[in-house]
């Protein structure tokens, strides 16, 4: 029996599953070849400034006492000659502001900024960034979180020196801390994919977010921008609506050395998880169309790419068409992954990438479920 009598034998499902597996899988092959790829292959820019620009570090922190001991003197200590690190001290009710204190009889650079009560002006930490940033003396402007700690101390000098007459905005990595367990294994491949997604649109000219654990930004750029204005009662935004609003094709760089790193602790629980995720994706019916069908369009691929795939199967569907297909997806999928993991130093979630990316497809699934059912949280 030829191929065209069993493709005349099929019923209307087995024809309307093996349409969906294929569109799926072509859209999946043009996401990863098209567009994915320029991150796997970017081979860095040469176009660096050696001159020392002054730079502003402005980190909020609210009852991170433990987190400003552990990670601000790795801060504070960065090998550039020309910097000030201004933490705003958000209505902490912990030992922050006598640590703080402590550290800045030390630091002549460190600024502290407090706020006694939380105003509410703005929801989650747009007030406080908004407060550090106005407290700030240097045009550009470094944020992190008070629970990050760069890899090197040539962090600050390697996102600083992309800031030519032309540059507004620096999208750098925040990754998380490798630890035992099949969350943080979740965590880090949600993080992986989410960098791969952000820097490969950057590089095509399509800036639409960057990440709070490592973001830089000319403070001009965000008065210009009237700060978080436009989004002020959404508790995020401020790493993914603002660089929307503000970054362009010619003013945008991305910074992806592993010296610039700036790592942080996962979320232990599944729970936790949840609610930070619940809180980033809050944003996303915020996003201009044409970035809500780039991005769902690979996610909603995704998914039918595996239902579709995994119906075929359990039917014995045109097995060696659906297998031929499913390896080369999978191996255009691993080739890309395994550069853009060897890029951003996350080599250990490649195997995952295989076995795992199911799971990952279902818990996400889940989780935007949730954030579009439950109440947004606000910064706590």
């Amino acid at each position: 029996m030829d191929f065209s009598t069993i493709l005349l034998n099929l019923s209307i499902f087995e024809i309307i599953v093996g349409a969906i597996f294929l569109i799926s899988a072509i859209i999946q092959l043009t996401y990863y070849l098209l567009i994915f790829s320029r991150i796997a292959f970017y081979k860095g820019t040469t176009e660096r400034v050696k001159e020392h620009q002054p730079v502003s570090v402005v980190i909020s922190a609210h009852d991170e006492d433990y987190n400003l001991k552990e990670n601000l003197p790795s801060i504070l200590n960065q090998d550039y000659p020309d910097f000030e690190v201004v933490v705003v001290n958000h209505a902490s009710t912990d030992d922050t502001r006598q640590i703080l204190e402590d550290f800045q009889r030390d630091y002549s650079n460190l600024k502290i900024v407090t706020i006694e009560q939380d105003l509410n002006f703005f929801k989650g930490k747009k007030f406080p960034l908004s407060i550090g940033i106005k407290s700030a003396k240097n045009e550009i402007l470094l944020l992190i979180d008070a629970d990050c700690k760069p890899t090197s101390k040539k962090w600050i000098e390697l996102m600083a020196s992309h800031y030519t007459s032309k540059t507004e905005v620096v999208l750098g990595y925040g990754p998380y801390i490798k630890s035992k367990g099949l969350l943080n294994l979740i965590i880090r491949y949600d993080t992986f994919m989410i960098a791969l997604q952000y820097f490969s649109f950057a590089l095509m000219g399509l800036p639409y977010m960057g990440v709070g654990r490592n973001l830089s930004y000319r403070k001009s750029l965000f008065y210009k921008n009237k700060g978080f204005t436009s989004h002020y009662n959404i508790s995020s935004g401020d790493d993914d609506l603002f660089i929307r609003e503000v970054a362009s094709p010619t003013n945008t760089k991305i910074e992806i050395s592993q010296d610039s790193f700036m790592y942080s602790e996962a979320k232990s629980t599944f729970r936790n998880w949840f609610r930070q995720k619940q809180r980033h994706l809050s944003t996303s019916s915020s996003y201009i169309l044409k970035f809500k069908i780039l991005l769902g369009g690979f996610g909603i691929s995704q998914l039918f790419f595996y239902l579709s795939l995994i119906t075929l199967l359990f039917n014995n569907t045109l097995p060696i068409a659906t297998l031929v297909i499913m390896i080369i997806v999978m191996a255009t999928k691993f080739f890309i992954q395994k550069k853009a993991t060897s890029k951003l130093g996350e080599n250990q979630i490649l195997l995952f990438s295989l076995i795992g990316d199911i799971i990952y497809i279902i818990v996400m699934s889940f989780v935007t479920i949730l954030s579009l059912t439950r109440k947004r949280g606000d910064w706590k």
